[in-house]
């Protein structure tokens, strides 16, 4: 049985005792620290948030693989200079903005600097959006919240649709590009991710169900941990 990977995504964080948070999830056993990023177009609720800065800062505290996962229009070679700079080890960008020939420059760009690069399918959009770029990404990051799943407090859970498009995706990757992994984002809980793992995915990204948990950070981790196994054993 494979290890699906956990990582902490710094979305819902005290920004105040960001190392601390960071160190702790890594002890915890987080194995990605997902550094969520957005400008001032998409992500509206969390304009601003994010980007090489805070890799630059939690860096010394943590060796575990951090990752960029910035919602935003537009990404030049300077953006990814500056993560590279800093030891950021994956940049993800939306693939709504990024069809066409910048998207090659900028994989290149990221390979050139031992960075990987992953896409991100935003909130209904469709997998024929990267059909054609599945060969050359390290990482299909799906988001798998929705409108349906949410009590109006932005406590979002996951679509129901979400599940056809995870098994499209599994096939889709495992036919084209087996070293590529499926990462899905959005409204995870230890309480309701058991049909989600019945979709195989790699890595599952994990916010508010740690950082929020009331029992604390490594509680928090604990649990997910437990709860992805069991439900992978079923």
């Amino acid at each position: 049985m494979k290890k699906i990977k956990i990582a902490a995504g710094l979305a819902h964080v005290d920004y105040g005792h960001l190392a601390d948070i960071v160190k702790e999830a890594s002890e915890a056993g987080a194995d990605y620290i997902h550094s969520d990023a957005a400008d001032m177009h998409d992500l509206k609720n969390m304009q601003l948030m994010g980007g090489h800065q805070v890799i630059e800062g939690i860096r010394p505290y943590t060796v575990k693989p951090i990752e960029c996962h910035i919602y935003t229009e537009t990404c030049d070679l300077l953006f990814i200079e500056k993560l590279a700079e800093v030891g950021t080890n994956m940049l993800i960008l939306p693939a709504e903005h990024f069809i066409g020939a910048p998207l090659a420059y900028i994989i290149n760009w990221c390979r050139e600097r031992k960075m990987k690069f992953g896409l991100t399918i935003g909130l209904y959009t469709p997998l024929s959006f990267v059909e054609e770029s599945i060969y050359d990404i390290d990482r299909l990051h799906i988001v798998v919240h929705g409108v349906d799943e949410t009590d109006g407090k932005d406590n979002w859970g996951w679509r129901k649709s979400c599940l056809d498009l995870l098994r499209r995706a599994r096939k889709l990757v495992d036919e084209k590009n087996p070293d590529c992994e499926i990462a899905i984002d959005g409204g995870i809980r230890a309480d309701n991710l058991e049909k989600l793992i019945e979709c195989d995915p790699d890595v599952v990204i994990l916010s508010s169900a740690i950082f929020k948990d009331p029992d604390g950070i490594t509680a928090g981790i604990q649990k997910c941990r437990a709860a992805i196994d069991a439900a992978q054993k079923k």
